[in-house]
């Protein structure tokens, strides 16, 4: 692998993880109480690969992508049931990036890169209440292929 297209597929991780750590704090303001714990897990899960992420880049002569002021949400999220739609929905979409990075990886990098999709794909069920067979894959939503 190109050492630049292995930097590409982190900043693209790191991308992905300054939005799943913004989304998850609307998530928390919209969610029940019964699944509070949940999403803070995730929050917090989410905060610790971006930090590995932004560490990594670095390491690798890089500068780390920066989060953005803000995120444009995929729909409104006016209450509980909407936020566990937007939580399920922020780990589908870091699961698809990271398998971009198992992808563009090898060695080490490849088996964290697969830790983290299968992570996300599990947090994603949880909070969808179903699974997809390939998690990360565009195909999973039923997308016609040509």
């Amino acid at each position: 692998m190109r050492d630049t297209e292995v930097i590409q597929a982190l900043q693209a991780a790191l991308a992905a993880e300054h939005a799943a750590v913004y989304g998850y704090g609307v998530v928390g303001g919209r969610i029940g109480t019964a699944r509070r714990a949940e999403a803070r897990a995730a929050y917090d899960a989410h905060r610790a690969r971006r930090d590995a992420l932004v560490r990594e880049v670095r390491d690798r002569g890089a500068r780390p992508v920066a989060a953005a002021a803000g995120y444009a949400l995929p729909f409104p999220v006016p209450d509980a049931a909407a936020a566990v739609r937007l939580a399920a929905d922020l780990e589908e979409r870091v699961a698809g990036v990271y398998s971009d990075l198992v992808r563009a990886s090898a060695g080490q990098r490849r088996r964290d890169a697969a830790g983290a999709l299968r992570e996300a794909a599990v947090r994603a069920v949880r909070w969808r209440g179903g699974s997809v067979a390939f998690p990360g894959l565009a195909e999973r939503g039923g997308t016609p292929t040509a």
